[in-house]
């Protein structure tokens, strides 16, 4: 009895090693798996990160290249309309002048007709 009671000890010893070797060599291949996948997972977060970065970097410089524009159109329609103050100054002028020649005009030919 003694024998067979060491004998099933025995079996059971290692029938409970086996299952903790397996147990250990499962809780490795987890432990693994986790640090694959969180590996993967920083890698998707810098590529995330760097992309989310070049798309900011990209959209500042069209920001940027916007407020070039846009200032030199102010400055292109400030010109405009100094140029147009001036050449409604020249019709003036122009106007102004074009009278008094027909007036002088008209006095010639009174002058003429007398």
């Amino acid at each position: 009895q003694l024998h067979l009671t060491t004998s099933e000890k025995n079996e059971l010893t290692r029938s409970l090693e086996m299952v903790q070797n397996q147990l250990q060599e499962k809780e490795s291949e987890i432990k693994r798996e986790i640090s694959e996948y969180k590996d993967k997972l920083l890698q998707a977060e810098k590529e995330h990160q760097d992309a989310l970065t070049e798309a900011n970097r990209k959209h500042e410089l069209e920001i940027e290249a916007c407020h070039e524009k846009i200032s030199s159109l102010e400055h292109f329609i400030s010109s405009q309309k100094l140029e147009i103050e001036h050449l409604k100054s020249n019709k003036e002028q122009l106007n102004n002048s074009l009278k008094e020649a027909n007036q002088a005009l008209g006095e010639l030919l009174k002058t003429k007709v007398r």
